[in-house]
């Protein structure tokens, strides 16, 4: 094929899948979900057992402050390292993946998995780079990421990109294209995850994406001086950690061999920001160690003013308001107090939850914790606010509740 995608951020990759009996036991949700829930991680050790699955893989992030932390990094790097001698996965070169997903209200998301040029990204809050960050980054989070990440021969992503194509001219055409293409999985996910089917695209068909993608690289390049080509939807620190890791190990090795390090690129799946079934939910935040009263006079304090939007907060046997500032992003304000107040309660823990109901559950029993309960972000705003202002404050959406948040599927070499 030709050399199209050359020049574009996103590209067809060497990826690999599971070659194992059971796919429903590989396949485990994004590390960075349910993170007050081990209850739910429980479950899930329970139910795979002694199964090859990515849940020896990954790291869910409750465990990355854990006194084991060095021990489990150990063990799955280990674990990556054998079950490629065992043969758990077979491989895909050069190859573009059209994946179906099943939400759990139904609805499906369609998306391609492939790989990002990290060149062509930048996490940076005032990045002007092809791709960018939508969300702030917290520099504190990347080195315990690049600690699981740095040692590792493979990668499971679960990074999703957006792309702003509002004539659905790159995916969509690919439905209609599935009896063309090489069936490759067709499973239900775990904990009520929905289902989950991909495809190999045929050469046409990779050519197709390609000139698709470098239409809306051009059509954005007319509209900015600084073009953003595509935007992280989810995974922002993951993305970041994996930029982190290509610029270390571009440390140790002459310039040269630079473009051909596998770690200058990350696995990711690339979805329409306009597919129907992408839902901007809010990420409500969660304190711990502060009560309704103390929250409520401290926000006042910060925010003195009268009038503005309100948002519900919420205690163990009480409720009230917080009221944000006239012409300010509800999210913005909120972590801005947040950050502010944690500075001064070192002992204070925020916790960023999906989920009205799980939120309020969180508080229901502890005298002691506040959910503060955020509106949602029209998803249209996101590339043009971006554009204008830089990355949003962090965790102002999520696309979809936890359990559709992508499931760890694929896998990619990231070391010779």
């Amino acid at each position: 094929m030709s050399n199209i995608f050359d020049t574009l951020p996103f590209r067809p990759a060497d990826i690999l899948l599971p070659a194992v009996p059971d796919l429903t036991r590989w396949s485990v949700v994004a590390c960075d979900q349910f993170t007050s829930q081990p209850e739910y991680w429980q479950r899930v050790e329970d139910f795979v057992g002694r199964a090859p699955s990515s849940l020896r893989l990954i790291l869910p992030e409750g465990c990355l402050e854990g006194p084991n932390v060095e021990h489990d990094i150990m063990d799955i790097n280990n674990s990556m390292a054998r079950y490629m001698q065992k043969g758990r996965f077979s491989s895909w070169p050069d190859s573009l993946f059209y994946v179906e997903r099943t939400l759990s209200n139904g609805m499906i998301r369609r998306g391609l998995v492939g790989m990002l040029d990290l060149r062509q990204y930048d996490y940076e809050e005032e990045s002007l780079s092809p791709v960018r960050a939508t969300e702030g980054t917290v520099p504190s989070r990347i080195p315990s990421r690049v600690a699981v990440r740095k040692n590792a021969p493979i990668e499971l992503p679960h990074t999703m990109l957006l792309a702003d194509d509002p004539q659905c001219t790159m995916i969509e055409p690919l439905t209609a294209q599935k009896e063309s293409m090489r069936s490759l999985y067709d499973f239900d996910l775990m904990e009520g995850g929905g289902h989950l089917k991909g495809w190999a695209l045929n050469e046409e068909q990779k050519e197709a994406v390609g000139q698709a993608l470098k239409a809306l690289a051009d059509r954005a390049a007319e509209q900015s001086e600084h073009p953003m080509v595509l935007a992280v939807g989810d995974g922002n620190h993951s993305l970041a950690t994996a930029k982190e890791c290509y610029e270390r190990q571009k440390r140790f090795a002459p310039p040269e061999q630079w473009d051909r390090l596998p770690a200058r690129f990350a696995l990711c799946e690339l979805v329409n920001l306009h597919d129907a079934s992408v839902a901007f939910e809010p990420i409500h935040r969660v304190l711990f160690g502060a009560t309704l009263e103390e929250t409520a006079a401290a926000f006042a304090q910060y925010y003195p003013q009268s009038h503005g939007v309100a948002v519900p907060i919420y205690g163990r046997e009480s409720s009230g308001a917080l009221t944000i500032p006239v012409g300010a992003l509800p999210v913005a304000a909120v972590q801005n107090f947040l950050d502010n107040f944690h500075a001064r309660r070192p002992g204070l823990r925020v916790d960023y939850i999906h989920g009205a109901d799980v939120a309020r559950d969180l508080v229901r029993y502890r005298k002691d914790a506040v959910a503060i309960l955020l509106p949602p972000m029209d998803k249209r705003d996101l590339f043009p606010c971006v554009l204008q202002h830089g990355s949003l404050p962090r965790k102002t959406f999520s696309i979809g509740l936890a359990r559709d948040k992508r499931y760890y599927m694929e896998a990619r070499r990231i070391r010779n």
